[in-house]
């Protein structure tokens, strides 16, 4: 059994009006993302998709992006990302999952999953970049959603593993609300999604602080989810 992530997959097949191939490195990317995905992910394995998953305002109007994840290999941990507008309550997209007759979708919020000795921990997270609103109570909201899936971790007795959709570290800016859960629990690894185009020249991919970040974004990535362990 193998892990996997990759995020920011902005699937549209079920919204007609949004089309990724109108953006450089993105023609006929569902196509390579499923060649890649099924060279890659076996049925026992799992990937972790860091948010950014569908354009679908409702999670009802999701159905057929969701239909394209059920049908490919493996299990999948997804996180919401800031276009996740269709995201509801755990319960409320568990029980569409379950209704649609999905097996291998699990959300994380508030919670973590289990990997052979690790805890498959995260969150949204929230931005303090330039030209970006940064939002204390959303800050501290997300804050307090991972420290939820963390403390689950620590009761488990397993070593966390933190996927986000926003970077808690871009270029020179950090996001300190989240910086300080992750080194209050000692968190070693952190993978990242939502940066695209130009602004991943800035992306951190590598040790900083004790931390090793790594930048998962679907067109970072190639569309080939990336083998974390």
């Amino acid at each position: 059994m193998s892990l996997f992530a990759i995020g920011d997959l902005h699937l549209a097949i079920s919204v007609k009006n949004k089309n990724m191939d109108i953006f450089g490195g993105w023609e006929n990317y569902l196509e390579l993302l499923e060649n890649n995905w099924k060279r890659l992910v076996g049925h026992d394995d799992t990937v972790v998709l860091a948010g950014d998953i569908s354009w679908a305002m409702k999670l009802c109007d999701a159905f057929e992006d969701f239909q394209w994840i059920e049908n490919l290999p493996g299990r999948k941990i997804i996180l919401k990302g800031n276009h996740d507008y269709w995201w509801g309550s755990k319960k409320k997209m568990e029980d569409t999952f379950s209704a649609w007759g999905f097996e291998t979708l699990s959300i994380l919020h508030n919670n973590c999953y289990q990997y052979e000795n690790y805890a498959v921990c995260g969150t949204r997270g929230w931005v303090n970049m330039p030209g970006e609103p940064s939002d204390a109570k959303v800050l501290a909201r997300e804050a307090g959603r991972l420290t939820a899936s963390l403390e689950e971790a620590v009761k488990k007795g397993l070593e966390p593993l933190v996927f986000m959709h926003y970077p808690p570290v871009y270029a020179n800016n950090c996001n300190y609300d989240i910086l300080d859960v992750l080194y209050k629990y000692n968190v070693k690894q952190c993978w990242y999604g939502h940066l695209h185009g130009p602004s991943i020249k800035y992306a951190i991919n590598g040790e900083r602080d004790g931390i090793n970040y790594q930048l998962v974004s679907g067109d970072f990535l190639q569309f080939e989810p990336l083998k974390i362990l």
